[in-house]
C-alpha cells in the first residue's frame, strides 16, 4: 500500500515541471476518424483533457466521426464512397455529415461537463471560423473543401474564459455553401492561428515506426527534415502521410511541437505531456 502511494507521488513530482512549463499554453488535440462513434469519445481521453484544463493549460478539441457519418448516410439510402481517403460529398450528404458530427459534438460537450469542466461545441462554419475553397482533385469529390483561412476570435474568447472549445470540421466557402473538410487539416490550421504550444494527433497507431508491426522501432523524436527523408524512403507512407503532413504544417506555422499518439493507450495524452519519456512520436523544427 505504502509503495503504491510513494509511486503515485513520484509520478506527480515528475509531472510538476511540465505543469509549470505549459501553464496557460494552448494545446490543440485532434481525435477522430474510426475512434469516434455515437458514444462520443473514450472517457480516458476526456479525463486527460479535463486534467490539462485544471492544470492551467488551454486545450482545444477537434474531432471527426467517420463511422457515424457512414451510418447516417446508409440510413438515408446513400452508399458512402471514398476517393484517396476522402469522402465523396454531394449536396444531400453535407447536411447528413453536419447532423452526424453535431450529434457527436453534443455528446462530447455533455461528457466534459459531467467531468466537471466547462465546454462549448461549435462547427467550423460558425463566426467564419473555418473558411474554405473547393478541393481540386482529378475526381470531383463534390462539397469537399480545403482550408484557406481561420478566424479564431470565438475560440480565443472561449479559452480566455476557461471553456474548452469542441470543434467539428465543416467550413464555409465564398459561394456560402457548407463543405466537408479533413479534420487533421482543420486542427493543424487552428493550432497555427492560435500559436499553440502543441498540436496532438490522437490516432490508432503508436506513432511513426521504422517497421509498422514492431512498436520497438518507434521514432520518439523527428525533425521536419527527417520526416522528409523518411517519406522519400517510403518509411512514412499511406495513411501516415496526411497525419505527418498536418504535423509539419503546424510546425512550419510556428507551433512548437507536434505529437502523434495511440489513443488506445489509456491516458496517452498525460503520458506524453507530463512524463520524461513520452509514448508517441514528437515532431520538432
Amino acid at each position: 500500500m505504502m509503495r503504491e502511494a510513494i509511486k503515485k507521488s513520484t509520478v506527480l513530482i515528475e509531472a510538476l515541471p511540465y505543469i509549470k512549463k505549459f501553464f496557460k499554453e494552448v494545446v490543440v488535440i485532434k481525435y477522430g476518424g474510426a475512434a469516434v462513434d455515437e458514444k462520443g469519445i473514450d472517457k480516458s481521453v476526456l479525463e486527460d483533457i479535463v486534467f490539462m484544463n485544471y492544470a492551467g493549460m488551454k486545450p482545444i478539441l477537434v474531432h471527426g466521426g467517420g463511422p457515424l457519418i457512414s451510418k447516417f448516410m446508409k440510413k438515408a439510402g446513400i452508399e458512402p464512397r471514398f476517393v484517396c481517403g476522402r469522402r465523396v460529398t454531394d449536396k444531400e450528404s453535407i447536411y447528413i455529415i453536419d447532423k452526424a458530427l453535431n450529434s457527436i459534438n453534443q455528446q462530447i460537450v455533455k461528457a466534459l461537463k459531467e467531468l466537471g469542466t466547462k465546454a462549448f461545441g461549435l462547427s467550423g462554419r460558425e463566426n467564419g471560423l473555418i473558411k474554405v475553397k473547393k478541393l481540386k482533385t482529378e475526381v470531383d469529390l463534390g462539397f469537399v473543401g480545403e482550408v484557406t483561412s481561420v478566424d479564431a476570435t470565438v475560440v480565443k474568447q472561449l479559452i480566455e474564459d476557461n471553456i474548452i472549445p469542441v470543434i467539428y470540421p465543416l467550413g464555409i466557402a465564398r459561394d456560402r455553401n457548407l463543405y466537408n473538410v479533413n479534420a487533421d487539416d482543420v486542427a493543424s490550421e487552428i493550432a497555427v492561428a492560435l500559436k499553440a504550444e502543441k498540436f496532438v494527433l490522437l490516432t490508432n497507431v503508436r506513432g511513426v515506426m521504422k517497421d509498422k508491426d514492431d512498436p520497438k522501432t518507434l521514432y520518439n523524436t523527428l525533425t521536419v527534415k527527417e520526416v522528409g527523408n523518411l517519406t522519400r524512403k517510403k518509411i512514412i507512407y499511406g495513411g501516415m502521410m496526411p497525419k505527418v503532413a498536418s504535423c509539419v504544417n503546424a510546425i512550419k506555422g510556428g507551433v512548437k511541437k507536434a505529437h502523434i499518439l495511440d489513443a488506445g493507450i489509456p491516458h496517452a495524452l498525460l503520458l506524453e505531456m507530463f512524463t520524461d519519456k513520452g509514448i508517441g512520436t514528437e515532431i520538432v523544427k
